[in-house]
Parts: structure tokens; sequence; C-alpha cells
């Protein structure tokens, strides 16, 4: 994604469901994922890697990390298109133990940052909160980096701090180690319908 986006009047949130595409059209998606993770972490987001960060490294996350798990149901993920191209996406994995089933952590939240400060985040996070309602989860947790934009996103979408974990992970481009804050949010408990929950186009 060499050229900036000048002007993203109509963003799709969508689920993504490789399992529902062809080999080519997932084999694009992936390329457009890993494009968005490598980006991002290149842009010294806190998502789990460190430079040296390769394209390749990117997509076989997407491949040997997170496909199974949207092919077994265990992970549930959304995208933001822009057309054709993948510009966002967050993750959403239930809790499975017995005494934990109201609750879903919130994984990999990204926007390529090409398309930042333009409502993508917010877009996926709301689209989110609908598929973890649908799924009767009522409390969603997740960590993010401490002072960092992630962080002031959450908080005016309702999100609480329930503490800061001091040296929790390295930065991306820098060897310090950067603490963490640990954020919950309970939901309303709606009905579920069914396990696919279709998500309309958010214009942003």
């Amino acid at each position: 994604m060499s050229e900036a986006i000048s002007a993203l009047a109509h963003i799709q949130i969508e689920e993504w469901r490789p399992d529902c595409a062809g080999a080519a059209s997932l084999e694009r998606d992936v390329d457009m994922l890993g494009e968005v993770l490598h980006a991002v972490v290149h842009a010294g987001g806190g998502v789990g890697f460190v430079v040296p960060f390769s394209l390749d490294e990117a997509r076989a996350f997407w491949l040997d990390n997170v496909l199974p798990g949207v092919h077994a149901r265990t992970r549930r993920v959304l995208v933001a298109r822009w057309g054709a191209r993948i510009v966002g996406t967050v993750q959403l994995a239930p809790a499975v133990p017995p005494n934990q089933q109201h609750r879903a952590d919130v994984a990999k939240l990204l926007v390529h940052p090409v398309a930042w400060r333009r409502g993508i985040a917010r877009a996926l996070m709301m689209a989110l909160e609908a598929v973890a309602q649908s799924e009767g989860r009522t409390l969603l947790t997740l960590d993010t980096w401490t002072g960092g934009n992630a962080e002031a996103l959450y908080h005016p979408l309702g999100y609480v701090s329930a503490g800061v974990i001091p040296r929790y992970a390295r930065g991306a481009l820098t060897l310090a180690l950067e603490a963490t804050t640990v954020m919950y949010k309970e939901l309303a408990r709606a009905e579920r319908r069914s396990a696919d929950v279709p998500l309309r186009g958010a214009q942003r």
C-alpha cells in the first residue's frame, strides 16, 4: 500500500470468512492483512512483534496463528475494507473455560498508518461489540500499550482501566520494556440470533 489514502468516505466493516472464499481471494486477503500488520509494527505499534519484521513473517502470522482459529470458529476476525483493500482489522477471542463463557478477549486492533485518524479503529471496535453480544459475551478484556494511541481510543468507548503492569513487553522499535494497561468493558446482554452477525458498512 504505497500511496496515502486521501479520503475514506465509505468503509465496509465485515467478518473475515476465508473458509467461504476461493484460494485466490484468501491469498489476496492474507497479503493485505500481512501488509497492515507489517506497517503497524514498523510504525512502532505494540502488537507483539519487533523489528526486524518481514512481510513474510507478517503473512505467516495470519496463515499459521489466525487462520486455524477462524476455520475452527474459535476466533472471530473483522476487517475494514476501502473498496477492495483491507485497511484495518480486529479480532475477538471468546474465552473457552466453562466458568468464563461470558467473556472474550479483544486482540490485534490494527489500522494501516495511511488510514489513521479516520474513525476506522472506532468502527471496528463498535462492530466487534455487536459480534461479542451475538455470542452472549458480556465482558470484553484487553491490554494495550500504556500511553499509546489505542489506550486513548478505548476510554471514550467505555473501557475501564483495571491497572498497569510495568515493564510488560519490549517496544517494536526499541529495546526498552514498556508498560501495558489492562482494560475491560461490560456489555449489555443481547439476544443471540445466529453465529454469523451481518455487519453494516460504516461511514467514517
